[in-house]
Formats: C-alpha cells, structure tokens, sequence
C-alpha cells in the first residue's frame, strides 16, 4: 500500500498547481506526465516531475533491498516487483487526482532501473534515438517500453518474476497510449517540440 501511494503522488498535477495555478489535466495534451509539464510550464518544472516520478519507482524496491539486508529477513523475489508494479498502478491510477494519472513510462523506469538497470539503459538509447528520427515522445515511449522483456532477455537479470512483469507492464502502457496510437494513425499527434502556453 505504501508503494502504491508513493506511486501515487500526483507529481505533475502539484507542478502545475505550485507552478501556475492550473490543473495540467486541463491543458496540453491533458496528461499528467512529464512530457505534458514540459509542453505547458517548460523544462524548469518538467526535468524535476520526471526525477521524482522516476524514483517514485526505485524507492520501493531500493528501500526494500535496504530493509532485508539489514534485518537479515528471507529474500523474496518476487516482493521487488510487487513493490514496483504497485507504484507504477499508483501512477497511472492515483486516487489523489480521480485515478487520471501518468502513462506510466518514467515510474516504470524507475522500477526496471532498479531491479534490471542495463536492459533500461538499453531501452533508454532506443527511446532517444526513435525521438530523434520521429520527434514523437509517444512512439518513442511505446517502442522503448516494448523492447525491455527483449532486452531482459538478452542481457538480464535472469529473473522470470522480472521478465513477465515487463511483459505485464508493456501491456498496460501501450494501453494507457491507445489515444495517442490513434492520434498517430490519424496524423494528428504533436511533436516533442511542440510547446504551448497556459494561462492561470
């Protein structure tokens, strides 16, 4: 529980409020993630809101790690990854903004950085380079997000709990995306270089 209210933290939403009085679901693209923040209150506000939602995603399993190596408790594989998917669930569905969170992708992130770092890194490079051919942040997260069970594969951890639980967490993000999917059948998804104002 704890790590789905960690999770949960509206991070982009708080932005927004702090930042210029305004509610990000309302302006943008009208997510509540990082590339939304950057879109609409610029890289000030948006480079912080990724850091924390990052980490909102490694703490649980960091703190986790910490705790049953010094209480010398049994390790369970599979705690990490519960750990994990519970702050990405709470991400995408926080009870604090009437379960319209984040895609998912940064927290998500920082759940793999911490339990398969190599594979993420990997992923990373794919991420940047599709947004460098594309300008398309939605694409670029879809691709990346899905090239993570491959490259767990190929590189490790040879963890089954970890592998299916990217497969699990690329199911729920491509589906999180599916407006964006359309958008990009349709032509009308922005660029990563769009940016608009918003008024209080």
């Amino acid at each position: 529980m704890a790590a789905y209210l960690l999770g949960a933290t509206p991070t982009s939403y708080l932005a927004g409020k702090l930042g210029r009085g305004i509610d990000l679901r309302d302006h943008g693209s009208k997510n509540l993630g990082a590339t939304n923040v950057y879109r609409i209150l610029g890289w000030k506000y948006a480079i912080p809101v990724a850091l924390f939602d990052i980490a909102k995603g490694a703490i649980p399993i960091l703190l986790y790690t910490r705790w049953s190596m010094v209480a010398q408790e049994p390790w369970h594989p599979w705690m990490p990854v519960a750990l994990g998917s519970a702050a990405v669930l709470g991400h995408m569905f926080s009870p604090y903004v009437r379960f319209r969170g984040g895609k998912g992708v940064a927290t998500a992130a920082g759940m793999f950085l911490a339990l398969a770092p190599l594979p993420v890194l990997f992923a990373m490079l794919v991420w940047g380079v599709c947004l460098w051919l594309t300008g398309y942040v939605s694409l670029s997260s879809i691709i990346a997000v899905a090239s993570v069970p491959l490259w767990i594969r190929i590189v490790g951890p040879d963890s089954p709990h970890v592998f299916w639980a990217s497969i699990g967490l690329v199911v729920l993000i491509v589906f999180a995306h599916r407006r964006n999917i359309a958008r990009l059948v349709a032509g009308t998804e922005n660029r990563f270089r769009t940016r608009r104002a918003a008024s209080p």
